[in-house]
């Protein structure tokens, strides 16, 4: 509604001056408010409620509005019974299309690339089910976006996943295995040396040289592992791509980075001088004994990305990884591209509850709660609309016995009691909804035009949550719209009431926003409760 509104807006006013609509806080005000008149203001040397009151004549006999009328500066509109029901027949026709654009952006979308040494854990799982609501969302706004798992299997944490391995195996047969202090624990790890020995034979053990190949092996297993946990609630990549593979190009990007001076030796170290470009400090991107650094690998990384050529690159990492940006977005600026087209989504942890008690680490895992107990404990939906109904920077803490109750306290119940309403609604009344669409929404009472208004948001819902990188604010609005949607129901008559099939459309159009909202965030709307 807001991009036709804007675009009906701006026949009147081109050239003018480029319109900006807002939604008062208060409905009695209107559906959309402009402040247009501020900022027109001084160029035109009159105060803004006499431009408001000049403006506003333009646009009175628009059949879009109801109602202009000029406040304090703003002007207010109230759209047209006839407007909306028009919108709502066209939704109701074009489902597919509900709130698609053609924003036509290019966009490399990098999110979760855990360590493949262990299972994912519920930290991994907010990351993960951010990144692909946002794809979800972006795809339907118009945008091509790739996904793509970063696999970091270069370094020490891979070799010391084979000794894991190796160790477990040895106790397992009854052979002497010396734990040193750095090793990876869980009774995964354990599971793991018992595939291994079935894999490798009892006789590989007794001898170190294996671990090598266990590494590249157990790293196989984990990746497999987790990308079975990511299908448990349907999330899928792309394309996954390795950082061992990426270090082919170490030499041509570290000749380029000295050839744009942003390289110098000290301390028998090769440095970035991040610290041109914005970093409290230089960073060490190859060691003393030669070997390059993490850093050094996420920079081969974003030559490969950047020389791809989209129009955006957004990474989904850790909170703990924010004081990393700024060296990565120096190494960036000094490869010769533009570092503001790189946008990190920081996503911090999550704080599980049982019965009001800590939930209990899995000893799978080790020290962590893993993603995939928290689904067969919760369900993927439940997780899903959980870990997204909160702003991914903020701490989120959530008791999981809430998330299976059968009332309002548990919002994904709530939203889907909201749309199997609607359809038990219609076996009542023994309608199809084919016949609905056509009924004309006229006459309703304030309470079905604010509603009928609120279902209809759903398309700019989902340009602010894409383009602002906040899917919280579609998990809101299903909350909001199902809270509504109840109110109604509940003060007022449906089946049997003079309005009775024009409240079943009005209704259909609540279902449908439901439908595709959850859709979005990967969750299938039940029809039946």
């Amino acid at each position: 509604m807001r991009r036709t509104i804007q675009e009906e807006l701006g026949k009147e006013l081109e050239g003018v001056h480029p319109l900006v609509l807002e939604r008062p806080k208060e409905r009695k005000f209107g559906h959309y408010a402009t402040p247009i008149a501020f900022a027109l203001a001084k160029r035109e040397r009159k105060s803004p409620h006499l431009i408001a009151q000049e403006l506003a004549q333009r646009f009175v006999d628009n059949p879009i509005f109801e109602r202009v009328e000029p406040v304090g500066g703003y002007i207010n509109f109230k759209l047209s019974e006839s407007f909306l029901d028009r919108y709502a027949t066209w939704a109701l026709e074009h489902e597919e299309r509900f709130g698609a654009q053609e924003m036509g952006e290019r966009i490399h979308l990098e999110f979760v690339s855990a360590n493949p040494t262990g299972p994912l854990h519920i930290g991994h799982a907010r990351g993960a089910v951010m990144g692909e609501a946002l794809a979800r969302i972006g795809r339907h706004l118009g945008n091509e976006i790739l996904k793509e798992y970063y696999i970091n299997d270069a370094g020490n944490q891979i070799y010391l996943l084979g000794l894991s391995i190796y160790l477990a195996a040895r106790e397992e047969l009854g052979l002497p295995a010396e734990r040193p202090e750095e090793y990876y624990r869980g009774e995964y790890i354990r599971d793991l040396a018992q595939e291994a020995i079935q894999h490798f034979g009892s006789e590989a053990f007794e001898r170190e040289e294996v671990i090598e190949e266990l590494a590249e092996w157990g790293k196989d297993r984990m990746m497999e592992l987790i990308r079975a946990d990511l299908a448990r609630v349907g999330i899928t990549f792309d394309r996954f791509v390795s950082e061992k593979a990426l270090y082919q190009q170490w030499d041509e990007v570290l000749a380029l980075l000295k050839e744009r001076g942003a390289i110098y030796e000290r301390d028998g170290k090769l440095w970035l001088r991040s610290s041109l470009y914005g970093d409290e400090k230089d960073r060490v991107v190859v060691r003393e004994d030669g070997r390059p650094t993490y850093l050094a690998g996420d920079i081969i990384y974003h030559y490969r990305k950047f020389q791809e050529g989209f129009d955006r690159y957004i990474n989904i990492w850790g909170a703990d990884h924010h004081g990393y940006i700024p060296r990565l977005k120096a190494a960036i600026k000094f490869l010769g591209f533009d570092p503001q087209r790189l946008e990190v989504l920081l996503a911090q942890m999550v704080s599980l509850l049982k019965g009001g008690e800590p939930f209990k680490m899995s000893k799978r895992a080790g020290t962590f709660i893993l993603m995939r107990d928290v689904v067969e404990e919760m369900g993927a939906d439940a997780l899903k609309f959980i870990f997204l109904s909160k702003k991914s920077d903020t701490h989120l803490e959530f008791d999981i016995d809430l998330l299976q109750r059968e009332d309002s306290s548990n919002p994904i119940y709530y939203i889907n009691y909201a749309h199997a309403r609607v359809h038990s609604l219609l076996d009542r009344a023994g309608k199809e909804a084919g016949e609905l669409v056509a009924i004309p929404l006229e006459g309703l009472n304030e309470d079905a035009k604010d509603l009928l208004f609120s279902a209809l948001l759903l398309p700019e819902v989902l340009e602010d949550a894409f383009t602002k990188r906040e899917v919280q604010r579609l998990t809101d609005y299903l909350k909001a719209l199902a809270a509504q949607f109840h109110s109604f129901y509940n003060k007022h008559k449906v089946i049997g009431s003079e309005y009775e099939e024009r409240y079943l459309k009005l209704s259909l159009v609540v279902a449908l926003s439901i439908r595709v909202g959850l859709r979005l965030l990967g969750i299938e709307a039940k029809r039946r409760m």
